[in-house]
């Protein structure tokens, strides 16, 4: 081990990258806990003298946005002594999942075979759960959250196998685990999932008072407009401040069956422009979807509105209205002020409380709310 977690995180306080937070010392003394557990453990891979390793207890960190949660897991991730493991995106992982096990079902003997090392047995729980345990020692996951039935009904099964196969955990979250899949449907059947993480997982909450990705937005102008060179650089530029060195991996909603691609996204993070969702047919499920999955949204290239382009001026409106009722930061990138973009003409009359709204969206106080 070259580094150890507590080591990374002095090196960013003493070079500034960031500040002192007595709410992240807790977060700090499970994940170092965590290490030392794996260092202990060693490398064995899975087998030992015939018998599967053993899958240490976990770290589960939940709080509000912006608390430092990934920033934590990623040095400890970095740190850890292991060398199969996997940070991702805990929607990236759900979608893998539900492919391999579609791929299992479909799949003939032969097809099994190759893909999974194995061919027998109806149920895709465990040959899956083998087949990701044998890339990986060690899963971490960044905002871990359950709003759909069908992740519902299949994590507590897949969780065990991994635990099982000697896996370890480390995740975050914006809920405790006793809140995961809230109000859900048939929520009873996911209660063992919730008591299987409470007794594999160390919970540990990271609530303190400083939202530091607030503190970027706060910095910045969150409403750039006319679209020019500099206010793209700019718009640009607060997007990377926010990723903080993560990649975009995408996201794929399933909304009624159907399948929405999201090709900028990163955690809680979403880049899109006002064509591919507006100019698209998507309805208000689809717009409260997106507004559930991302707490933050980069919406760029936002045009002046004309009755022409009406259909995309209502489902603007949609969008709107359904970011705001779930509390979602905004940042835009558009061809005039928000009073501005429907000037004249049909529906602009009805654009006006749009245009309130996208003024309260820009304001320091709404800023200040705290999304749960």
């Amino acid at each position: 081990m070259t580094q150890t977690v507590r080591t990374a995180y002095r090196e960013r306080l003493a070079r500034g990258e960031i500040q002192p937070d007595t709410a992240q010392a807790g977060a700090l003394d499970a994940l170092a806990r965590l290490e030392a557990d794996l260092d202990q453990a060693g490398e064995p891979g899975f087998l030992l003298f015939g018998r599967k390793a053993k899958s240490q207890l976990g770290v589960y960190l939940w709080g509000p946005v912006g608390r430092g949660k990934s920033m934590l897991m990623d040095l400890f991730f970095d740190s850890a002594p292991v060398t199969r493991k996997r940070r991702t995106h805990f929607h990236v992982f759900m979608a893998e999942v539900h492919r391999l096990v579609g791929e299992w079902r479909a799949g003939d003997a032969a097809a099994r075979k190759a893909r999974f090392g194995e061919a027998k047995g109806d149920d895709p729980i465990g040959p899956t759960a083998r087949l990701i345990a044998g890339e990986a020692r060690l899963l971490c996951f960044d905002e871990l959250q359950v709003t759909d039935i069908a992740d519902a009904m299949i994590l507590g099964r897949l969780f065990e196998a991994l635990f099982e196969e000697g896996v370890t955990l480390v995740a975050t979250s914006n809920r405790p685990p006793d809140e995961l899949y809230k109000d859900g449907i048939n929520r009873q059947l996911f209660l063992p999932f919730i008591a299987m993480l409470k007794a594999r997982m160390q919970i540990v909450g990271v609530r303190g008072p400083t939202d530091f990705r607030l503190d970027r937005l706060r910095a910045a102008r969150t409403w750039f407009s006319p679209i020019d060179p500099d206010n793209e650089g700019g718009f640009d530029r607060l997007w990377r401040e926010m990723l903080d060195g993560h990649d975009e991996p995408g996201a794929t909603l399933e909304v009624l069956g159907r399948h929405l691609h999201l090709p900028r996204a990163s955690g809680g993070l979403l880049r899109a422009s006002f064509a591919s969702l507006c100019d698209h047919a998507l309805g208000p499920q689809d717009y409260l979807a997106l507004a559930q999955r991302f707490h933050t949204v980069f919406l760029e290239d936002v045009p002046t509105l004309v009755p022409a382009r009406r259909d995309a001026a209502r489902r603007f409106v949609t969008l709107i209205d359904a970011l705001y009722e779930a509390e979602a930061k905004l940042v835009v990138l558009a061809a005039a002020e928000p009073g501005a973009l429907y000037p004249a003409g049909d529906g602009a009359f009805e654009f006006e409380r749009t245009a309130s709204r996208l003024e309260e969206m820009r304001s320091a106080d709404w800023l200040e709310r705290v999304r749960e």
